[in-house]
């Protein structure tokens, strides 16, 4: 196993202390509007959002998937050594 430096472990800590705090704001959130009923209107935008936001990550995840397998990204990327090429 590789040696974690301190910066690292430092840096683990700081986004670690920061998803508790997300968790613990959530749930607060959450508990203090468990009385308030959501309309008709309020279930529809919330699943079409959902659905949207699912159909752009996917969408957007195979055109990345894609673009890799074809060599598209060859290009775009200077540092990169090509087939046949000295240094």
């Amino acid at each position: 196993m590789k040696n974690i430096s301190a910066g690292q472990i430092a840096l683990l800590v700081a986004l670690g202390a920061m998803l508790i705090l997300t968790g613990v704001w959530g749930f607060s959130v959450w508990e203090s509007s468990s009385g308030v009923e959501m309309g008709k209107h309020g279930w529809i935008a919330l699943g079409l959002g959902a659905f949207f936001s699912l159909l752009i990550g996917c969408g957007l995840m195979a055109l990345m998937f894609f673009s890799s397998r074809s060599g598209h990204d060859d290009v775009a990327d200077p540092f990169r050594r090509r087939d046949g090429e000295d240094s």
